[in-house]
């Protein structure tokens, strides 16, 4: 968010007429959470019908950019969902879990010792471009009308539908080996990809398995981590005198 909407961010905004807010999502959040909490501040001004929506779902484990749109800005909603993502994701290899990250504990462990940087940056540029992937069973991917993680966590063994997803680049930001199988990746990828899918491939590629350990959006679109706002920085910007008491989801 550029310093000089900052500035005129006052309970005066003529919030109606339509404002993309870049918020930082904290960890724990889902991204409806942000969207009500956000819709919740609106009310409080007097915008009791406003509308409020955002642009790409972030996993509670996730933190990083969520564009939430509020007024007319909603009817962008399809248009900035369908903008390029940029995340940093955390990844420890040798050991899977059932969601592809640290929702469910470890399943199973498999050999990492014979896996080297350079072999990082090979399977990674392997993974790179357009493809078909398969969303995580721990997902909220609609299959049959019910949500792909209703059945899983019933134990009910379903077909996940492969989606046409681009990884436009994938790079290694840090890496541990040999001392330890963590590395940081940095990745750039189109709409609908799932990062805990690509750390799941990324596994495979490398003769091992691998998950997800945490993961952040430093960008979506023109919008990047480092000019967001957090939720308790709006909330001070529209309700100075409330302090920091209303910070949970709303």
């Amino acid at each position: 968010m550029t310093s000089t909407l900052l500035d005129t961010l006052t309970p005066d905004y003529p919030f109606e007429e339509g404002l993309v807010l870049p918020i930082d999502k904290p960890l724990g959040w889902t991204s409806t959470d942000v969207v009500r909490k956000v819709r919740t501040l609106m009310r409080k001004l007097g915008h009791r019908k406003i509308k409020v929506g955002h642009a790409g779902t972030l996993d509670p484990l996730a933190t990083g950019v969520l564009l939430v749109c509020v007024g007319r800005a909603t009817k962008r909603v399809d248009e900035l969902q369908t903008e390029e993502k940029e995340y940093l994701a955390d990844i420890e290899l040798g050991a899977t879990t059932p969601s592809f990250d640290l929702e469910h504990p470890v399943d199973a462990h498999y050999p990492w010792e014979h896996i080297t940087a350079p072999q990082i940056e090979t399977a990674l540029h392997s993974l790179e471009g357009e493809q078909e992937q398969e969303p995580p069973r721990y997902s909220a991917k609609k299959l049959e009308g019910r949500r792909a993680y209703e059945y899983a966590r019933e134990g009910e063994e379903v077909q996940m539908r492969k989606a046409l997803i681009t990884i436009y680049s994938a790079h290694v930001e840090s890496c541990s080996l040999p001392e330890s199988p963590r590395i940081t990746v940095r990745i750039a990828c189109s709409k609908g990809t799932y990062i805990r899918s690509f750390a799941r491939d990324l596994g495979e590629r490398l003769g091992s398995g691998a998950h997800l350990t945490a993961l952040r959006r430093t960008r979506s679109g023109g919008y990047r981590a480092e000019a967001c706002i957090t939720l308790d920085d709006l909330q001070h910007r529209l309700f100075p005198k409330i302090g920091e008491r209303e910070t949970n989801p709303a």
